[in-house]
């Protein structure tokens, strides 16, 4: 299988528990995350305090024309600082989510070690790899843009200030 690490940071105006809350609530991802998360659904709840053992099942894609099913099970919970996840499927590997406040503002760092199990993402070629990495960065940049307006979304005091705020950007392909 090909391996791959990318390292993602995120600069989000907000809190740690804001972030904590959005990213720690994977089944709202499809509806403020659309763009990467087609479908959603939890196979198991795990702990109903720390979530750990929670097992979501996910059919994803990124802007290139292939999607991905996978799911992955929460190993660790670090409360408002983050969480760990294993994944199985397409996806086979290791995330690592950290928060870290500074100054109203949330360094949101995604540590993903992944070897990609479907046919298509086997190809370790120097042709593929930076294809694929490309597709990473993209589906990233849009959840940073997402979760960006989801929490404008939730602080918006009055329904015309809500409504005010575009809608997260869409799938490439459905």
């Amino acid at each position: 299988m090909a391996e791959y690490h990318f390292v993602t940071h995120w600069k989000i105006r907000g809190t740690t528990r804001e972030v904590a809350e959005v990213l720690g609530d994977p089944l709202g991802l499809a509806r403020w995350w659309p763009s990467v998360y087609l479908e959603v659904r939890e196979l198991d709840s795990g702990d109903p305090v720390t979530h750990v053992g929670r097992v979501i099942d996910l059919y994803t894609k990124g802007w290139l024309p292939y999607t991905l099913r996978w799911r992955f099970k929460v190993t660790e919970s670090r409360g408002l600082e983050g969480f760990t996840l294993v994944a199985d499927g397409d996806l086979v590997g290791t995330g690592i989510w950290t928060f870290e406040e500074k100054e109203g503002v949330v360094d949101v760092k995604y540590d993903w070690r992944i070897k990609a199990d479907k046919p298509l993402l086997r190809h370790d070629s120097f042709i593929f790899r930076p294809i694929f990495g490309a597709n990473h960065r993209w589906a990233m940049a849009r959840g940073e843009e997402s979760l960006n307006l989801e929490l404008q979304r939730r602080r918006a005091k009055t329904e015309a200030e809500r409504s005010a705020i575009p809608p997260p950007p869409r799938p490439t392909f459905r």
